[in-house]
Formats: C-alpha cells, sequence, structure tokens
C-alpha cells in the first residue's frame, strides 16, 4: 500500500468499524468482535488477576506498623476502590467521546497537545509489555511454589505460557476471550464463593496454610502516620492496573461499539471493586497477618473454605488467572500501536488488520519485547515488580487532566460536577505515581523513568522519516498529470526455456522496446555459454534483441545496473523496467535448490538504479501457469 493510502485512510481499510446500527445480528466481519461478555474475559484479566496482589501489597506495607497497622487495610482499601470508581465513571466518558479507542492516548492528543500525547502512549506501551512479562512471571511463580522441582526450569515454562497467548490472540480477539472465559468465570466465582463463605464464618475454617511459617510483622513496629498509609495506598494501587484497558479497545467490540464497552467497563469495576473490599473485611474478621511464603490469598481461602479441595480450586485458578492475565496486553496494545501509527508515530505496517480483526503485527512486536524481558529477567517475577504500574499511573493522571479541559470546553449538563470527579481523580492518580516512583526508583523503576523519554524520541524520529518521505512524494498536494513515457523493458536471460519465452510474451505486453540481456563471465567457461545461447538465440529468433554484457568481477547485478545506467544517461525520459523471470516450486522446500539470481539482481537494481522491477514468477505444476508481482519504487 502506498503512503498516500497511509495517509488518507484508516489503518485497516475496509476493516473499519462499521456504523453503529444497533441490528441484532453481527455483520460477517462483527463475529470477529467481542461482545460486552466476551470483552470482560479477554481484556479484564490483568485487572482481575490483581485481586491476588492487590490487598497483599496493602498488607505488606501495613505491616511495618505491626497489628495496629494492619487495621488500616480496609480504609486503604475503600480509598483505593473510590478511585477505582473514579476510574470507570472517567473511562465510560473516554469511550463515549473517543469510539475510535486510544484512551488516555485520544484524551491527551485531543485535550493536552502532542508531546503529552506521546508520554501518555509511551507510558501506556510500558505498561502493557510489562502486564505480559509481570502476569506470565507470578503465573509461573506460583505453578513453581506448588510443584518446586519445576523450579529451575522455569523461564522455559514463561516462554511456553507467552507462546500460547500469542498464538491464541493472533487467531482473533474473540478466539482469545473464548479460550479464557472459562478461567475467568472459575476465579471469580472461586473468590466471591470465598468472601461470602468467610462473611458467614466467626472464626477461621483452617489456618494450615499458615502454619509453619513465619509472621512478616516487624518487631520494632513503626507509628501509623501519613508516609505509611500513603506508601500503602500506591503500593495497593496496583490493582488498578487493566482498567484502562477496555478505553483502548473499543474498536474491538461488536456494534454498537460504545454501549458494549461502557458495559464491560462498568462490570469489570463493579466486580474488582466487590473483591478487593471483601477480600479486606475478611483480611480484618480474621485478623490476618502476612507470612513468608505464603500468599494472603492463600491463607483467606484456607480460612473461609478449609484447607480442602476448595482451597485447591482457589490456588489452582490463581495460577491460571495469573499466567493468562498477559492478555489484557494484546488486546489493548495492539490497538493503541494502531492508532499511532495512523497518525505516523510507528510504521504503518501496525495498523493492518488480518481477516480476524487482529492486528497480528503488534501481536508479533508485543510477544518479542515481552520474550526478552522474561529472557532478561530469567523469569523472576521479583525483578521485574519494581517495574510495574509506574507507566499506567501516569497513563491515568493525564487521562484525568484531559478529561477535566474536555468538560471545561464542552460545558455540557453538570459539567462542573464531572470536571472535579476527574480533577480529584488526577490529583490521587498522581500522587499514587510520584509515591511509587519513588519508593521503587532505586529498585529499577529509574529504567521506567529513564525508557519513557525515548520512547517518545523513537516516536518523534519515525514521525520525522514520514514527513520527510510526504513532503518528497508531495503527498496533500495536488500531483501532475500523468503522461506516457516511452518504455523499454530489460529481461535478464541465462538459457532457453519456455520461462524466458513467458518473460518475453510479458515483456512486450508491457513495453515500447524491449532487449534481453546475458551476462558473459570473463573464461572460457563463459564465452562458451555466451557463444551458445547466441547461437540458439538467433535460431529461436523470438524478434527481441539479446545484448551480451561484460562482467568482469563475476557479479550478476553490477552488468545489469551499469546497462541500465547507460539506458537511462542515452534517454532520460525513458521509463526503464527491469522483469526477472524466476521459477516458483511446488513445493516450499524446493526453494533450496534455486540459485537465487532474481533476488540478488533485483537487489542490486532497486538499490543503484530508479527503475521499475517487475519479477515474474513461473508456477511448476500440473497446469503450469505464469503469476506476475510489479514492484515499483
Amino acid at each position: 500500500m502506498s503512503l498516500l493510502a497511509h495517509a488518507n485512510q484508516r489503518p485497516g481499510g475496509a476493516d473499519e468499524e462499521p456504523p453503529d446500527t444497533g441490528a441484532a445480528r453481527p455483520s460477517a466481519e462483527d463475529r470477529h468482535r467481542l461482545t460486552a461478555t466476551q470483552g470482560l474475559a479477554a481484556l479484564s484479566l490483568d485487572a482481575m488477576a490483581s485481586v491476588a496482589y492487590g490487598p497483599e501489597s496493602i498488607v505488606l506495607v501495613l505491616a511495618a506498623a505491626g497489628a495496629y497497622g494492619l487495621g488500616f487495610t480496609l480504609p486503604v482499601t475503600l480509598a483505593i476502590a473510590a478511585l477505582l470508581a473514579v476510574l470507570v465513571a472517567s473511562y465510560r466518558q473516554v469511550i463515549a467521546a473517543f469510539p475510535d479507542g486510544g484512551g488516555s492516548y485520544a484524551v491527551a492528543k485531543r485535550h493536552l497537545g502532542r508531546r503529552t500525547a506521546l508520554v501518555t502512549a509511551a507510558s501506556l506501551v510500558l505498561d502493557y509489555v510489562l502486564n505480559v512479562a509481570v502476569s506470565v512471571t507470578a503465573g509461573v511463580a506460583a505453578l513453581t511454589s506448588a510443584f518446586p522441582s519445576l523450579y529451575g526450569d522455569r523461564l522455559w515454562i514463561c516462554l511456553a505460557v507467552l507462546a500460547l497467548v500469542t498464538g491464541v490472540n493472533l487467531r482473533g480477539i474473540v478466539e482469545s476471550a473464548k479460550w479464557f472465559m472459562v478461567p475467568t468465570a472459575v476465579f471469580v466465582g472461586s473468590v466471591l464463593t470465598m468472601i461470602v463463605a468467610g462473611l458467614l464464618r466467626d472464626a477461621p475454617a483452617s489456618t494450615e496454610a499458615a502454619a509453619g511459617h513465619a509472621s512478616v510483622l516487624t518487631g520494632n513496629a513503626t507509628s501509623v502516620g501519613a508516609l505509611l498509609l500513603l506508601k500503602a495506598f500506591a503500593a495497593g494501587c496496583s490493582a488498578l492496573t487493566g482498567v484502562e484497558a477496555v478505553a483502548n479497545a473499543v474498536p474491538s467490540f461488536r456494534a454498537p461499539a460504545q454501549r458494549r464497552a461502557q458495559r464491560t467497563e462498568v462490570a469489570l469495576g463493579a466486580l474488582l471493586g466487590v473483591m478487593l473490599i471483601g477480600l479486606s473485611v475478611l483480611i480484618g474478621r480474621f485478623h490476618l497477618q502476612p507470612a513468608e511464603g505464603v500468599t494472603v490469598l492463600a491463607q483467606l481461602a484456607d480460612a473461609s473454605l478449609g484447607h480442602n479441595w476448595a482451597f485447591y480450586v482457589v490456588q489452582f485458578a490463581t495460577v491460571v488467572l495469573l499466567a493468562l492475565a498477559a492478555n489484557t496486553s494484546f488486546g489493548g496494545l495492539p490497538v493503541l500501536m494502531a492508532l499511532l501509527a495512523r497518525d505516523n508515530y510507528l510504521p504503518h505496517v501496525f495498523g493492518l488488520k488480518a481477516d480476524r480483526q487482529v492486528h497480528r503485527h503488534g501481536v508479533l512486536a508485543l510477544a518479542a519485547v515481552s520474550a526478552l524481558l522474561l529472557v532478561f529477567s530469567g523469569g523472576d517475577v521479583n525483578t521485574l515488580v519494581p517495574l510495574f504500574a509506574i507507566g499506567v499511573f501516569v497513563g491515568f493522571t493525564i487521562c484525568q487532566v484531559g478529561m477535566v479541559r474536555h468538560w471545561r470546553r464542552e460545558r455540557s449538563a453538570g459539567w462542573r460536577g464531572k470536571a472535579c470527579l476527574n480533577g480529584f481523580g488526577a490529583l490521587l492518580t498522581g500522587v499514587s505515581a510520584v509515591v511509587v516512583t519513588a519508593t521503587k526508583f532505586e529498585e529499577g523503576a529509574w529504567l521506567i523513568v529513564l525508557a519513557l523519554p525515548l520512547i517518545v524520541l523513537a516516536f518523534e524520529t519515525v514521525h520525522r522519516a514520514y514527513g520527510r518521505i510526504g513532503e518528497r512524494l508531495g503527498l496533500g498536494r495536488v500531483p501532475e498529470a500523468p503522461r506516457r513515457c516511452h518504455s523499454v523493458v530489460v529481461v535478464p536471460v541465462s538459457s532457453l526455456s519456455r520461462l524466458t519465452s513467458k518473460a518475453l510474451t510479458a515483456a512486450v505486453s508491457l513495453g515500447d522496446e524491449v532487449v534481453a540481456v546475458t551476462a558473459v563471465q570473463p573464461d572460457a567457461e563463459g564465452a562458451r555459454a555466451a557463444e551458445s545461447l547466441r547461437r540458439d538465440w538467433e535460431l529461436w529468433n523470438p524478434g527481441v534483441d539479446l545484448v551480451e554484457l561484460p562482467a568482469p568481477t563475476r557479479a550478476l547485478g553490477r552488468p545489469i545496473v551499469d546497462y541500465v545506467h547507460e539506458l537511462t544517461a542515452r534517454h532520460p525520459d525513458n521509463r526503464v523496467t527491469v522483469l526477472i523471470p524466476e521459477v516458483e516450486p511446488a513445493h516450499i522446500w524446493q526453494r533450496l535448490l534455486q540459485n537465487q539470481r532474481g533476488a540478488v539482481v533485483a537487489h542490486a537494481v532497486r538499490r543503484d538504479t530508479d527503475a521499475v522491477i517487475c519479477r515474474l514468477r513461473f508456477r511448476i505444476g500440473a497446469e503450469p501457469t505464469a503469476r506476475r508481482t510489479v514492484t515499483r519504487r
């Protein structure tokens, strides 16, 4: 596709979101888009999985103040739930205002300027990539905790899980939703059952899970001050990662996409809020204390359900969901990359869609970078966790500030209340971003601080490159009228065959003048081959001249390049085409038998001349047919 087409069309071309008709029966391409339920399964795994570590993050910080500090678990969780409600309400409005997706990036681009939008996009890219790595390593860590013999192979297990999630997403986001719907339902059902069962108990059903594990409560308890509560709040806000994924992926939903995405956002917020608050209530009800080597969720399952099969169902569902939580990134990041490609900040290839409404290049790029992170960390979750969640808080804050400006400009009914709500949310998420960055800076957060400007610089570099290309091509300006040029077609040949005949037939159909050329090697064998070809050519007499080109360096491409330069110098107005005949074998493995002369010649001509390259492929099969592929500069 040309640059002009990329500049004037949305990525995906005919695969764009259809008009919101509200029809009951989905169209052919809508079948590859999400319903509200499927969206909850495909885009909420990150947020749902955070239930496994969000409350624990709060407890571990408050444990510094001893048992008294743990009493503040519920108030801190309620503050996080309030922020969650603000974010859900805000992102519902973002979905309505920006139906093309992009979430925070789209908001910042419209209301806060290009540079701020790029910072937002960079933070979201970092968050999505790190989410994949953290989710996979956390799930595998839970698995190796249950089966210690697998610990030495944790990196290979991580890469296998990543390959599984990538493979499913390459088949389409609807396919991934179908695969992950059952694990999501099992996990949510298990946690809700555990909460209800725990609320009906006056005492823990079992404490076997924590037996033999030392408490992490400090002997020298600190006082509960504002800084400690702020750190606990910031740590617990890791449970909010993934809330923005639905707003980023609105085009992935079936029509009416906005309403379905809004329902999904509300359902996600409601389920996440209920689970977070319910687990915090149980922590206080059972006076739970964090212990080394056992998770808070495991202790709560033990206390609520007993140490039986139900306990292991919760643990197994947690392992599976943590490992599959990476799917949220595969649903959100490719759509964001498509928007960046549309705006010329990423290569346009990321805007292309496959037949199942999947941005395959975005999926593969995410998988490749995530695999590098897994190899870098050795599959160790503790190496990656300090880097996690900073990017999403930056995106949250910028989005909230952008929505404040949105309401001030729009001034619709109740805009002041909405602006105040978003402003309060921006204050909370901004403070959380600063606190998390400061507390985790020496543990690796400095990498995120360094990576953000580098990614923004990469976006700017791509944008400038597209700008220069567009200027050279005159995009946006009316071009000069087309005119007919004298066309000369150059056909490299080395022997007589059906391929030679097909090539010359195509050449005389394309050009006003056709010249066959052959490179003559500087030795006796080359001279004999040239003499034999000249004799056969005269006997065949195809009506096309054969020109012998000396090849003193034995290079295949250089003689043809020099001949094209000679033609262009003699007649600058001529349009020179180099038609390269090639055999396309019946089986892929037979390509190893080819000499690749066509590729060598095409590369040399493309690199050193402005000639049009036409590679004619002669397919070998039961009924030989020719297929022509044209590449123009």
